[in-house]
């Protein structure tokens, strides 16, 4: 299967107005970007040392401190002093409010609640009946004395009156419609002539060219701030290896050297002829002091032991048991002389 690429963009013909503003921007934006991107990447590789070195480490020993000042002595108390005291006022609580409460609800407000609802549902029982019979009356009366006249009234004068009120509005609506029609059809004339044609060749022939003009000049100003930003990376990458290659052959190397040439031997000859014997001579009084403590010590449980003899005398020895296992005797057989008839 052949991957058929896509065509190359074509660019579109550029005025020279276009070429005129792009070269000199260009160029005034490149000398004014470079020292700002070369102060960002001054200020980026600072900021990195910086939370490499010192914020990370800075975190690090925050986050211990307010563990050991903070969560820890929060977590201790809530444990060992909160937790207690809030389970004992709970039970305490309960053997005091809860238990009493319950013991009250049940054997007191209960059985008077019971006894309140009972009596309040035969009083709304009488009031019910004697509530349907008013309703009652009261309902015929409103009847005929309200709703048949209003009735006979909405019918016979109101309904007349009303469309004949309808019709006058409708025919004046319509009346000042037509009055609104004609004032809206020569105010739009008017304003027509006064304010849009005259705006509409303000936007034609002024305003747009101009537009078009600055919208130009801000796309190759963008253009122009992106082509400056990279090259003024790269110039600035440029100049930060170079001032990396410059540190190392002036400081780097020459410590380097010192270092492996001077300072290894020097550390080396140290740890042979200084901390080894050291070490050992250390590590010989060491095992000379902890055989003098030894001795010290059973010189020491001796001299307690003979005084313990001397005041309270030799402790008794136990008196020896026979732990063998008692022997059974031997089973009969032909050749034994403890039976009867081989008996001497």
């Amino acid at each position: 299967m052949e991957l058929h690429e896509p065509p190359p963009r074509t660019r579109q013909p550029e005025g020279c107005l276009t070429v005129a503003i792009r070269v000199p921007l260009r160029i005034v934006v490149l000398v004014l970007v470079v020292p700002v991107r070369m102060a960002w990447d001054v200020l980026v590789a600072t900021g990195r040392f910086l939370r490499d070195t010192v914020l990370r480490l800075l975190g690090r020993a925050l986050l211990w401190a307010g563990t050991a000042l903070f969560v820890r002595p929060l977590a201790g108390l809530w444990r060992h002093a909160l937790v207690p005291v809030g389970r004992a006022l709970a039970r305490l609580g309960t053997v005091l409010v809860v238990v009493p409460a319950a013991w009250v609800y049940a054997r007191v407000l209960s059985p008077v609640g019971h006894a309140v609802t009972w009596l309040l549902r035969g009083i709304a029982t009488i009031l019910a009946a004697a509530g349907n019979g008013v309703c009652t009356a009261v309902t015929w009366l409103a009847r005929y004395l309200l709703v048949v006249p209003a009735r006979w009234l909405y019918d016979r004068v109101l309904t007349p009156v009303g469309r004949a009120v309808a019709r006058c509005a409708r025919g004046l609506g319509w009346l000042l419609g037509m009055i609104g029609t004609g004032i809206g059809v020569a105010l739009y004339g008017t304003l027509r002539v006064l304010l849009v044609l005259p705006a509409l060749a303000l936007w034609r022939w002024v305003l747009a060219p101009v537009g078009r003009f600055l919208a130009v000049v801000a796309y190759e100003v963008g253009d122009a701030l992106g082509h400056a930003w990279r090259i003024a990376g790269r110039i600035s990458r440029a100049v930060g290896r170079a001032l990396a290659t410059l540190f190392r052959w002036i400081f780097v190397e020459p410590l380097r050297r010192v270092y492996r040439t001077v300072l290894t031997p020097v550390g080396h000859l140290v740890r042979d002829a200084v901390l080894r014997p050291a070490a050992e001579g250390a590590r010989v009084v060491g095992r000379a002091v902890r055989e003098a403590l030894a001795g010290a010590r059973d010189t020491v449980r001796q001299a307690r032991a003979d005084l313990r003899r001397m005041l309270f005398g030799d402790p008794g020895q136990p008196a020896p048991v026979d732990r063998r296992e008692l022997q059974r005797p031997a089973t009969r057989s032909l050749g034994s002389s403890t039976t009867a008839l081989t008996k001497d």
